[in-house]
């Protein structure tokens, strides 16, 4: 009897129309209006990580291109029928006028001439000659160039398609003859709810925690989270069950997360130590247990700032209310940030565990607050003590936030310098300052803590550091000319980056660029560098405007600019750095340190304080 041929999840549920692509419902809805009003762009650039569908789309685009119809009259359209010979040849991998083209194993120039020769003749079965290239970052240079003629200008039959998960590594050239589409990866809800249909069609029982663990260790991948689902099957021997799941991905039970944060909030050292020994002895992945509570504590993080975002159909929604309650929002936010940077630590340590543990002390040896504070015990003191050798002083409650702060360098009898925060005009008594030891009041030794001493020597007139307000009066003005179209832009680009929807170069392309010009429907952008002036960048930047309400298009030109929110961000700060200066120089408290005990502005610690 012949055995029968398994056909793999990823490749039994691919796509194989648009109604059918999960959680790209934005490349969906561009490409059926450009299918239903044929506007047909001649080639297409799909982005983003594995398995998040480029392959399926133009697969599908190329259907929807040559489609014939049930009753083979049909045409153009966007809901191919699947039924007719162009639709199952090119399911099939057979349609003679499809062409994929693999630049992982194919990116010389003498693969991409081979392909080209094939545009001079018109389709032989469909509508449209369809050359889709994989992985097209691949190519080398020489066959980027000789495609770059055809990519411009094909024949009206032809049409490209590229697919690549590294887009910064196609050159400028090709990218600006490509309509570009960014498929993205998916949320963890998304697949976690595609899985569950999946599961559903194959009658396999699984437990939603199980899926869960799934759909987050795919990463934003469908293919992937379909693959392991294949694996989980396998390896549960047909059934979905948590505990075989976390076991075949090595997951860290989230229990042993929730005592972790538990304990870490409570400051109890001794069950974290316990906890991290029995991670060791179960085996369980000490990466896994950092990501794991990555991912709790960005749950908390939004449970502290927004009460309402909790989801009650959440199993975990109790436990997770109750830790968020328990630990301040600056710790939760200083344990995220130590367990994201701790996953790089463990590969450097001979132990990974004990490398997991120093990273989960290192918040009880850092936590917010724990220095100066009031409440401190008498051993912590005495180790402030031993830190320094300079007189003791009476410390004072942390004065509230004031218009600017600085710092103070005091001479004492002896030849060193006290560093003293200053905090200015508010009330001085109650700022944190200490004063030289020949005027300091005996305080009981359980009331004293210490202010670490600096030793150095008294400088000559030749390496005297300057004053502030002196560093800041050397540093150049920023060029700036007022215009009515400069406000008109900085609050724009201001809003676009509050609102962060522009990043990285689109955000410096707004903030550097002068708005010269503006019409109905564009708008001319000045730049001095032409680093700038890219057309990825302006696309992005333009599309951007567009989201909030000017459907323009940018021209831009290199030239001198003279008013850019940048340099009126500059001039801003600058201003504030100034009146801050003359805040703290002016300050009779500062004038009478000065005057009576020698002391002087710490050059570069005056800050302006919202």
């Amino acid at each position: 009897m012949a055995a029968m041929s398994y056909v793999v999840l990823a490749r039994k549920y691919r796509p194989r129309n648009f109604s059918e692509m999960v959680g790209q419902e934005h490349v969906v809805q561009a490409l059926s209006n450009a299918l239903t009003s044929q506007r047909l762009h001649h080639a297409y650039l799909f982005t983003g990580t594995r398995g998040v569908g480029k392959t399926s789309v133009s697969r599908i685009l190329a259907k929807s291109l040559n489609c014939l119809g049930a009753n083979g009259t049909g045409g153009i359209t966007a809901e191919p029928c699947g039924v007719c010979q162009a639709c199952t040849d090119i399911d099939a991998g057979r349609f003679i006028d499809y062409t994929e083209l693999d630049a992982a194993s194919n990116r010389g120039v003498d693969e991409v001439q081979s392909l080209l020769e094939q545009a001079v003749y018109k389709p032989v079965q469909g509508r449209f000659k369809v050359f889709m290239i994989d992985e097209v970052h691949m190519l080398t240079n020489t066959a980027f160039n000789a495609m770059l003629k055809t990519l411009e200008e094909p024949p009206e039959y032809l049409k490209f398609v590229l697919a690549t998960t590294d887009p910064q590594k196609v050159p400028v050239t090709v990218l600006s003859r490509c309509l570009q589409f960014n498929l993205r990866p998916m949320a963890p809800e998304t697949i976690l709810e595609h899985l569950v249909g999946v599961l559903r069609n194959e009658g396999v029982a699984a437990d939603a925690p199980a899926l869960r663990l799934l759909a987050r260790a795919a990463r934003g991948s469908m293919r992937d989270a379909l693959s392991l689902v294949d694996q989980a099957i396998a390896f549960g021997a047909g059934k979905l069950e948590e505990a075989t799941v976390r076991q075949m991905l090595g997951s860290v039970d989230r229990s042993h997360v929730f005592r972790l944060i538990a304990a870490l909030a409570q400051g109890d050292g001794r069950s974290v130590v316990q906890t991290c020994e029995a991670l060791r002895l179960n085996g369980l992945s000490a990466a896994s247990t950092l990501e794991e509570m990555a991912t709790v504590l960005q749950r908390m993080a939004v449970l502290q700032a927004v009460p309402s975002a909790a989801d009650e159909s959440d199993p975990e929604a109790t436990e997770l209310a109750r830790l968020a309650q328990q630990m301040p929002a600056d710790e939760t936010q200083l344990l995220y940030s130590l367990c994201l940077h701790g996953r790089g630590e463990l590969g450097l340590a001979p132990d990974e565990y004990a490398a997991l543990t120093m990273v989960l002390l290192r918040l009880l040896a850092f936590k917010p607050g724990s220095y100066g504070s009031s409440s401190a015990s008498s051993t912590e003191i005495q180790e402030k003590k031993s830190l320094t050798s300079a007189p003791e002083s009476a410390p004072v409650p942390r004065a509230a936030p004031a218009v600017a702060v600085a710092a103070l360098e005091i001479t004492v009898a002896t030849p060193a310098l006290i560093t003293v925060p200053v905090v200015a005009p508010e009330q001085h008594r109650e700022a944190n300052v200490a004063v030289p030891a020949a005027t300091a009041p005996v305080l009981p030794a359980a009331q004293v803590l210490s202010m670490p001493v600096r030793e150095q020597g008294e400088p000559s007139a030749r390496t005297q550091p300057r004053a502030a307000s002196d560093a800041a009066e050397a540093a150049p003005l920023p060029n700036l000319v007022l215009t009515e179209e400069g406000d008109f832009w900085h609050a724009t680009v201001q809003s676009l980056v509050a609102q962060e929807l522009i990043t990285a170069m689109v955000r410096e392309l707004a903030l550097q660029s002068q708005l010269v010009a503006r019409d109905t429907d564009q708008w001319l952008l000045r730049v001095e560098r032409d680093t700038l002036n890219q057309p990825t960048t302006r696309e992005r930047l333009q599309t951007a405007l567009q989201g909030v309400g000017y459907p323009v298009r940018l021209a831009v030109e290199v030239g001198r600019v003279s008013d850019s929110p940048a340099k009126r961000n500059a001039a801003a700060a600058r201003a504030a750095l100034q009146a801050a200066e003359e805040i703290v120089q002016n300050d009779p408290f500062v004038q009478s340190m000065v005057r009576d005990f020698g002391a002087k502005i710490v050059p570069g610690s005056i800050k302006s304080v919202s």
